[in-house]
This record gives structure tokens, C-alpha cells and sequence, in this order.
């Protein structure tokens, strides 16, 4: 029986494990920079007390990455580091039998409290007793999209807390794993359209969602904004979700009308601090009014609102 790296079962080693600090600045970057170089066996290790201290993991098939290959990865891996006038942290390789390369990935996610009310849980283990009172966002942390441990996420879910979400239809922009709408739905939304430019979110998204016993409530389409104004059926959200880059939210703010209603309201939360300046005028050209109302390191949330 073959491994999928193509190595016999038992044969030594058969994957290589990349470790890195996983800096606020580039965990997005890197997440994404892996997933598009189809390293999709990627996991960020934090404790559920110190989510500051992140160290992102992942496994790479050996018969696939030779060390030129693993050299490569490392040159193209930098220049995502010199964007935010860093030096990319040093990377350590070890390698890894196939047999347990599947047990120690898991072993870095846990049961996740976010806020006062919400649990992520990883789809193999059972809530702990402590955390029964929580609402249970059931996870298979599968690919590089989001499971809620990225302070960009968190901002997001902290934020929904706050908010009276009880029958509100919520549109998903850049929807990932789906765990922001997700968590709407635990919180009483009534309803969930969501989208994303990647397929393997779009297949992540309906897996949680089937997880969770709420593929009822949510619809989730391959694209951009005009996909999720399709989803919409022409009737714009009560409430946006947005959890992707400064520079991407500032280019699709333009078409936010075909997704927000005029008297909702859109949590826009994958943007650094100091890009909000810029990023409020650009929506305030655009007939909305924006307030940067949290932030978690160098990371912020924005909260808009059609201008009276």
C-alpha cells in the first residue's frame, strides 16, 4: 500500500515538517502563498492563552521536495516578508515518517474559546466539559483557510458577540473556511450567503457547514462580489463579513452596495492598523462611513455604515 507521497508505508521518512514563526504581519501572506503553491497540510500552533506566540507548520510530501525544491520555496517565501520591511523568520526543516505525520498535525489544533460565548472545535474531539455552556463551531481544519486562531479572525468573532444578529441575512466575503458565518448562524442569524475566488474554500465552507447540521442556511459560491450579490438574490445583506486584505477590500468597496443594505452594517477585518486612514476615505468616497472599533496587535477591525 503506497503513501500519498509515494513512498512504501514504513519506509523512513516520507514527509518533510516546515516550522516557521508565524509573524501577525505575514501569517496571512504565507497562508495563502502556500495554498497557492499547493501546500494545502498546514497548521498555525498557538495556545488558547498566548496567541501571540504562533508557529506555523506545515507538511510537504519528501518524494516532491527535494532540497532544490526546498530552497526554492524558502527564496520564494521571502519577498512576502520584505512587503512589511521584515526579514522572513528562519525556517526549520525535519522529517517526518508517513504514519505519524497525520497524528502530530492534528495534535496542534484544540478546542479554541474565542470571546464569551463561542468554542472552535476541531471536528475529532469531543467540547470539553468546561466549555459545555459555549456555543460549538464544529471545524475540519483541512486546508490553509481560516479555523479562528488569526487575530483578524478573532477581532471578527469577538465583534459578532456584540452585535443582535437574532433572523439577520449575512453576506460572506472571501469566506474561507466559513467560520465567521458560521458563527452568525450559532449567534441566531438566520441565513448565510457566502463566496470565495478559491475552490477549495468554497468545498471547505460547505464541509463545515454540513459539519455543523447548517447546509440549510447557507449558500456558497465560487467568486467575487458580483457572485455574492447572485447568491443574494438581488436582496443586499443585513450584514457583511470581510476578512481579507486592505488592498482587495479597497478595490470591491465600490460594488459593497450590491451586498450591504442601506441599513446595515459590515465588519471589515483583514486590514493593519495602519492602513485604515486610507482604506476610511476610500469607503467614505464610496457613500459609507467607517470606524476602526478594535485591534489585536497591528491587526484592526472596521465597522461600516451607509452615510445618512
Amino acid at each position: 500500500m503506497a503513501a500519498s507521497g509515494g513512498a512504501p508505508f514504513g519506509v523512513g521518512p516520507s514527509w518533510w515538517r516546515l516550522e516557521l514563526a508565524a509573524l501577525p504581519e505575514l501569517e496571512e501572506s504565507l497562508l495563502w502563498k502556500l495554498g497557492a503553491l499547493g501546500i494545502s497540510r498546514v497548521a498555525v500552533q498557538h495556545r488558547p492563552e498566548d496567541p501571540g506566540e504562533r508557529q506555523l507548520v506545515a507538511w510537504l510530501p519528501a518524494i516532491d521536495w527535494p532540497e532544490p525544491e526546498r530552497s526554492q520555496l524558502e527564496r520564494a517565501l521571502a519577498p512576502l516578508a520584505q512587503t512589511f520591511g521584515l526579514v522572513l523568520p528562519p525556517i526549520r526543516w525535519s522529517e517526518q515518517a508517513d504514519e505519524d505525520w497525520s497524528l502530530s498535525w492534528k495534535q496542534h489544533w484544540q478546542a479554541d474559546p474565542v470571546g464569551q460565548r463561542l468554542l472552535i472545535l476541531p471536528a475529532w474531539l469531543p467540547c470539553p466539559p468546561e466549555h459545555a455552556d459555549r456555543l460549538v463551531i464544529t471545524m475540519d481544519p483541512g486546508s490553509a483557510f481560516g479555523t479562528g486562531s488569526h487575530p483578524t479572525t478573532r477581532l471578527c468573532l469577538e465583534a459578532l458577540e456584540g452585535l443582535e444578529l437574532a433572523g439577520l441575512r449575512v453576506a460572506d466575503l472571501g469566506c474561507g473556511s466559513g467560520v465567521l458565518g458560521l458563527a452568525t448562524l450559532r449567534l441566531g442569524a438566520a441565513s448565510v450567503a457566502a463566496a470565495d475566488t478559491d475552490s477549495l474554500a468554497v468545498r471547505a465552507t460547505g464541509d463545515n457547514a454540513a459539519l455543523n447540521g447548517l447546509t440549510a442556511q447557507v449558500r456558497v459560491g465560487l467568486g467575487s462580489v458580483e457572485a455574492l450579490a447572485a447568491l443574494l438574490d438581488g436582496q443586499p445583506a443585513d450584514l457583511l463579513l470581510c476578512n481579507i486584505l486592505a488592498p482587495v477590500i479597497q478595490a470591491l468597496c465600490p460594488a459593497f452596495e450590491t451586498v450591504l443594505a442601506a441599513h446595515g452594517v459590515g465588519l471589515l477585518s483583514g486590514l493593519l492598523v495602519d492602513q485604515a486612514p486610507a482604506l476610511q476615505q476610500e469607503l467614505l468616497e464610496q457613500g459609507w462611513r467607517a470606524e476602526l472599533t478594535a485591534q489585536q496587535s497591528q491587526w484592526g477591525l472596521m465597522t461600516i455604515r451607509r452615510v445618512a
